[in-house]
């Protein structure tokens, strides 16, 4: 089967093909801009950057959000900091975008385009521009200049940081270019809507069905094109260092009317959480990265060990990430330092809860560089710590250990950002776009703002240049009446199934599902077993789940047991894609498939591209299509982090 798709990348060499793209892409005058609307669903960095910049440029934005405010929004949980390929020097600023870009492809272990790649790392040292414009307190040097970090997966500082605050500060920034514009008129910022279907009219995304989280009624919004912004989809996992509100509905929703789901197998496992306290704990707390910058991850050496770590001599410790990785240390990327604390804890090491815990451990550098200065880089994290575990981290070792983080699949977009959905674009997480297996730490925040203040206003300007003869749309047309009947039919059914389960008891089966058979590794058998047991759950799931209220009031039950449901599809997805692909790479980890070291052995000749997948109807499997992976710049070679 030679079905590949299209990803409309520029010609000739990535470096600088970018700005090429920009100057030979079409463009509208301010009074044409004027007379579209654009939908942006989701209001976190990329989502709120997005609005910003494209009301800025004239257009007229719809922007939704189930969330009360956009400062609510999941992007200001991001804590350690943003990367950026910034230097002081000219001549020294192709040096550090290089280095980015080289570091961003092998930390994806080759799974992500390199165009898309070279892009992020042309833009990132703008965005540190745009965020100090709007007053983003990033941490200085004693002569002010910006203060960078290390992140895992780079011998290199080049982490932009605001304490441990800085997806708040950031979104801060976002949110004032955002309010000046909804105070203009520009913006119609529509909170407390759950968008719950993608409207297609003549095979264009014109509109979206959204519910009133207030009072269950649903609402029809129009619009010349749709962007969604709507993060990941961890949550899948139940436990995750996702908000509760986290979902996957709106990409869900997307695919099911045409847009292909990329690698959606592709999630990765943060390896520095607050490991659960029992067995019923709704969500996970995330701990910086940051952290190992000046944090020693250890083990005691003696199995099953009850010592206080204070009392356990230096002799007895086991810093396995140091001894393993002698070039990186601590800072090796997430997939690794996860699968490695995985495996020591499996052998019987492991602390704290079931086990399942290592130390994190900043003494030494509170000897090394003083109790102030560590306070200084990470109080507010120190002070969550202590106030979530009771215990203080500047005197004994933090517990943590992996936890699903972050999301590297996604709707699959084009070089432009548009989904295979004409019409609808997908920026931040929830496309697939710029990390391949496995992103570097720091990344997000600056994948979502590159995407919301410096990729989409270009591309969406060139996308609707062509639309501008467009006839106006009506909401009353058959295509938004027939999905909001949909929509609503879907409710009536939940409401009225009258089962004897909540749907929170579902959702925490499919999580242990998920996370035991497609968690930091997979094997062939376990998938198997995995889709059938899905299967099961989602039969189960429509027969016997109990959905309290009524479906056209008040009632947030309704709600999580619609992003359930999304959530056992999309389970099995992860499954099939993760099954498809019988190599390892990054946060994909086939068991089968590894070096005698334990590495991640890839398969280049067989599986150099990007998983598409294409939905068929409820009783059908997917469709694989595949987008082949070219690499000119930088050859693939074995990841090694020694």
């Amino acid at each position: 089967m030679n079905n590949f798709i299209n990803p409309n990348l520029p010609t000739g060499e990535v470096e600088g093909a970018w700005q090429k793209t920009v100057k030979n892409l079409s463009n509208l005058t301010t009074e044409n801009k004027n007379k579209f609307e654009i939908i942006i669903v989701g209001c976190g960095l990329s989502g709120s950057s997005a609005a910003a910049t494209l009301a800025e440029e004239g257009f007229k934005i719809k922007l939704l959000t189930y969330h009360d405010s956009p400062r609510r929004a999941h992007s200001v949980s991001a804590q350690g900091g943003i990367n950026a390929a910034r230097s002081l020097s000219d001549e020294k600023n192709k040096v550090v975008i290089d280095q980015l870009f080289k570091d961003t492809l092998l930390g994806g272990d080759f799974r992500a385009r390199e165009a898309s790649c070279q892009r992020l790392s042309e833009l990132s040292s703008s965005i540190i521009d745009q965020c100090v414009s709007q007053g983003v307190p990033f941490a200085r040097e004693y002569d002010g200049t910006l203060a960078t970090r290390r992140f895992g997966g780079a011998v290199v500082s080049r982490t932009f940081y605001a304490r441990g605050q800085t997806g708040q500060q950031l979104l801060y920034g976002a949110y004032q270019s955002l309010s000046r514009q909804v105070n203009l008129g520009n913006i119609e910022l529509i909170t407390k809507r759950d968008v719950l279907d993608l409207v297609i009219v003549n095979d264009i995304a014109r509109g979206v069905i959204a519910r009133n989280l207030i009072n269950g009624n649903l609402e029809t919004y129009k619009a010349h094109c749709v962007v969604l912004a709507t993060g990941g989809y961890s949550n899948v996992y139940y436990l995750s260092t996702n908000s509760l509100k986290s979902n996957a509905t709106a990409i869900w929703r997307a695919h099911k009317r045409g847009a292909n789901f990329a690698n959606p197998s592709f999630t990765q496992i943060h390896p520095t959480c607050i490991p659960p306290g029992g067995i019923y704990q709704s969500k996970l707390t995330l701990m910086s990265e940051s952290l190992r910058n000046d944090g020693r991850i250890w083990l005691p050496k003696k199995i099953d060990s009850k010592d206080d770590p204070e009392n356990i001599p230096e002799h007895e410790r086991d810093y396995f990430l140091e001894r393993q990785y002698p070039k990186y240390g601590n800072l090796v990327p997430r997939d690794v330092a996860s699968r490695r604390a995985r495996e020591i804890c499996e052998k019987g090491f492991g602390i704290g809860f079931g086990g399942k815990g290592v130390y994190l451990d900043l003494q030494d550098s509170i000897k090394k560089d003083g109790l102030k200065v560590i306070k200084a880089k990470y109080g507010n994290l120190l002070e969550m710590y202590e106030r979530i575990v009771g215990e203080d981290p500047t005197k004994v070792p933090m517990k943590i250990y992996p936890a699903p983080h972050y999301t590297m699949g996604g709707l699959w977009v084009d070089y432009d950002l548009m989904t295979t959905v004409p019409g609808l674009y997908a920026i931040g997480e929830c496309n697939f776009s710029d990390h391949g297996a496995n992103r570097l730490g720091a990344s997000a925040l600056m994948q979502g703002l590159a995407d919301g203040y410096f990729v989409l206003p270009y591309t969406i300007g060139k996308y609707l240049s062509e639309d501008i003869r467009t006839s106006p749309i009506s909401t009353d047309s058959e295509e938004f009446l027939k999905a909001e009947k949909e929509s609503k039919e879907r409710n009536k059914v939940l409401i009225k199934n009258n089962g004897s389960k909540s749907s929170e008891s579902f959702h925490r089966e499919l999580g242990r599902i998920v996370w035991d058979y497609c968690g930091m590794s997979r094997n062939e058998k376990g998938l198997r077993v995995a889709i059938d047991d899905i299967k099961s759950l989602k039969n189960d799931f429509w027969k016997n789940v109990y959905v309290p209220g009524d479906y056209n009031s008040f009632n947030p039950e309704l709600a999580k047991a619609g992003r359930v449901a999304d959530f056992l599809e999309l389970g099995e997805l992860m499954m099939r894609d993760a099954l498809s692909r019988n190599e390892s790479c990054g946060g994909h980890f086939r068991e089968e498939y590894q070096t005698s070291e334990g590495e991640a052995l890839r398969d280049d000749d067989n599986y150099t591209f990007t998983s598409a997948w294409e939905f068929k109807g409820d009783d059908s499997n997917p469709t694989l299509h595949k987008e082949e992976l070219n690499f000119e710049t930088v050859q693939p070679t074995q990841r090694s982090y020694k």
